[in-house]
């Protein structure tokens, strides 16, 4: 992230000629922006002044390694086996490199219809993952957690520090989840944060920076943990003669995250409790009812007390 706008771009390196440019190419990018064969970056060592224009080349996983967003594609896998053998072998992403077993000898009928048929599905999919890596890497995945803060009373607002950092450290906390669940039993996968009010970026890159750091936020290894930043100007609006205070900035957060499993699977618990009450009670309840209480008003009276107590039951577990 930075004041301009953040592009990234995404190499396909097709076939012999393809993937032999393609190697020097990543070679050639990697001595520019001082990224070493295995893809991590020298903590040491500052590339343009903080400039973090590489990222357009190059994503960054949760443990600093840097992987090119490109695909190599070849029906022959005498080349790109080149690239899995030689110096940068540990920059690309396995999944990133695409072989067939046999090439198609210079015949067009063949590689279009049967043998290039084969690879294009997993060459579209490998493709729409690279390009779609954002809040929802994969379709499965898309249930985000929302997250506000600062949630402060206006008796309060005057005794806390309400800085750019400290409001989106607040936002990895449960209290201001949406949710009830735990983000630190889980890994995130990618965060969005919406800022608004008195926020520039300078603090917005040094509070993720942070927040990076920490050890009790973890993020996932096998895909890009990005954070897409969002920033309006315009000052939080309250309610007049609300109970939330009137705040200079505020930010809003939807993060992609494997602990939202706890509040499914809390749900499910319930519907457990709930079947099982039913399948013990409701047949007896059946039978109880038409014999021992005759008036219709009673019968119905009874059967909400029932239903009044199961939902406390559920309640109190």
């Amino acid at each position: 992230m930075s004041d301009n706008k953040l592009r990234e771009c995404i190499s396909m390196h097709v076939g012999q000629a393809g993937a032999q440019m393609g190697n020097a190419c990543w070679e050639l990018y990697c001595l520019e922006h001082g990224i070493q064969p295995d893809g991590q970056m020298p903590s040491d060592k500052t590339i343009g002044g903080g400039d973090d224009s590489f990222n357009t080349f190059f994503s960054e996983t949760g443990a600093g390694k840097h992987v090119p967003r490109a695909i190599f594609v070849d029906l022959e896998p005498t080349v790109i086996d080149e690239v899995r053998t030689g110096t940068y072998r540990q920059l690309f992403h396995p999944e990133q490199l695409i072989t067939g077993k046999e090439d198609a000898a210079n015949n067009y009928a063949r590689g279009h219809y049967t043998i290039g048929k084969e690879i294009i599905d997993l060459v579209l999919d490998r493709t729409r993952k690279l390009f779609q890596t954002n809040l929802v890497p994969y379709p499965r995945i898309h249930f985000p957690l929302a997250t506000y803060a600062p949630v402060i009373s206006a008796e309060k607002a005057y005794h806390e520090q309400l800085s750019v950092a400290d409001i989106t450290n607040a936002c990895f906390e449960p209290a201001n989840q949406m949710v009830k669940c735990d983000p630190r039993h889980g890994k995130y996968m990618a965060c969005c944060l919406l800022y608004r009010g008195d926020v520039v970026p300078k603090d917005v890159n040094s509070a993720i920076a942070a927040i990076k750091t920490k050890r009790t936020i973890q993020f996932v290894d096998w895909c890009p943990t990005g954070f897409k930043v969002g920033i309006n100007y315009q000052p939080p609006t309250v309610v007049p003669g609300g109970d939330l205070a009137k705040v200079q900035r505020a930010v809003c957060m939807l993060s992609n995250t494997t602990a939202i499993a706890e509040a499914w699977a809390r749900l499910d618990h319930k519907f457990d409790l709930i079947f099982f009450v039913f399948g013990k009670f409701l047949p007896f309840c059946a039978l109880l009812f038409p014999v021992m209480i005759k008036p219709l008003s009673i019968q119905w009276a009874g059967l909400a007390l029932f239903l009044q107590w199961l939902s406390m039951a559920i309640r109190w577990e």
